[in-house]
């Protein structure tokens, strides 16, 4: 069976002979650099430079090597965008800055640093937020060159029985809007300017309108699964109430996913959300999402069991594989291997499950403890 067979039962909530594995597909589901230069060494693999997906996470590109080596099931399309492509850096003193596409101002601290952090929002303290957002210089989302070699290279993915993932240029319309603003202003412009706030927002959206009516014709028939994200919540809670992500995200989303689903209706709709969100899934069921990702199974009301119960019949889960916050970077292989168990018995029974960890895989973790979960994954995990 081939990685994109299986993938393609999974999603489909039939059992497959294992459970499909992700490691890099998109900026969510991926390793960072350091964590990965570490990896290859204990699996034995000669050092070569390691290419960026995401510059501002400072997350690796899995090579090809580590991809037949792992048995990972799909790959992953990256558009140019602000965290890829066009970083020109200057330097700050004891940090390197870059200012994107956007205007927004980011920094890299010269020692330690880890990945970059945002410390310019260019729509921050403007009375007026609705002139502000007319006035500023907004990239052009829907040009061709963002994907370019884009076709060749699912072309090649396919060829090597892999299924293809594709992202899109910007994050969530709320997660972009607080970037732009700044988060304790735009939450503030929810609750005092609603014009302001839902003017920007849509501003967002038909920048995630013009790239995927530019992309996906040109990649049709090429790509299995497209990526949509957006932050909601928070360990505990959501970062807004059900109430207002109902009046002003929702209908929104619903718009980009009308599109994404009108233009690949072969493809399967995947959207990213942390933390606690289980008040809202019914939501995005609604609206069109397929696949919920993290699976941010340590955040409250995301228990794996229940939330199979409640709502595996509609949704597949794409990660709550282990506990990245604290089992993975912090724990022996062995808890580690009880981690993984515990959470493909509760996920993997039925299809509807993809193995990833709770987000990406970060700096610190130790390589024993990625190849303990791979190979509890190996172990357990088959159906």
């Amino acid at each position: 069976m081939t990685g994109r067979e299986r993938l393609l039962l999974a999603l489909s909530h039939k059992e497959p002979d294992r459970v499909p594995f992700d490691l890099g597909s998109t900026q969510v589901t991926g390793i960072a650099v350091r964590a990965y230069e570490r990896l290859r060494r204990h699996l034995g693999l000669p050092e070569r430079p390691i290419s960026l997906c995401d510059v501002v996470q400072q997350l690796a590109m899995p090579d090809e090597d580590v991809i037949e080596l792992l048995q990972v099931d799909v790959r992953g399309l990256f558009p140019r965008s602000s965290h890829n492509w066009n970083i020109v850096h200057h330097d700050a003193g004891s940090s390197w800055q870059y200012t994107d596409e956007w205007g927004i101002t980011y920094t890299f601290p010269k020692v330690d640093g880890l990945y970059y952090e945002i410390v310019g929002n260019p729509l921050a303290g403007a009375a007026d937020l609705g002139a502000a957002v007319a006035r500023h210089r907004w990239p052009e989302c829907g040009a061709p060159e963002r994907i370019e070699g884009l076709k060749e290279l699912a072309e090649q993915y396919r060829a090597q029985g892999k299924a293809v993932m594709l992202k899109g240029v910007l994050a969530g319309a709320f997660e972009m809007a607080q970037r732009l603003r700044g988060t304790e202003g735009f939450l503030i412009d929810l609750l005092s300017d609603r014009k302001g706030a839902e003017a920007l927002l849509d501003r967002l959206v038909q920048c995630k309108l013009d790239f995927w009516r530019m992309a996906l014709p040109r990649l049709r028939g090429l790509v299995d699964v497209v990526s949509e994200a957006d932050d909601y919540g928070t360990q505990s809670s959501q970062l807004i109430s059900p109430r207002l992500f109902r009046e002003v995200f929702k209908p929104r989303l619903k718009v980009v996913f009308d599109c994404i689903h009108e233009l690949a209706p072969e493809a399967k709709l995947f959207f990213h959300s942390c933390g606690s969100i289980r008040e809202i899934l019914p939501d995005l069921i609604e609206i069109g999402v397929d696949i919920i990702n993290p699976v941010h199974v340590r955040a409250a009301g995301m228990e794996p069991a229940a939330l199979k119960r409640d709502f595996g019949a509609a949704l597949v889960f794409w990660g709550g594989g282990v506990d990245t916050q604290g089992v993975l970077p912090y724990g022996t292989p062995a808890e580690v291997e009880d981690n993984v168990r515990a959470n493909l018995e509760a996920l993997m029974p039925g299809g509807g499950y993809v193995f990833n960890t709770i987000h990406n895989i970060q700096a610190d973790v130790p390589p024993e403890n990625i190849m303990a979960m791979w190979r509890a994954l190996q172990r357990y995990g088959r159906y």
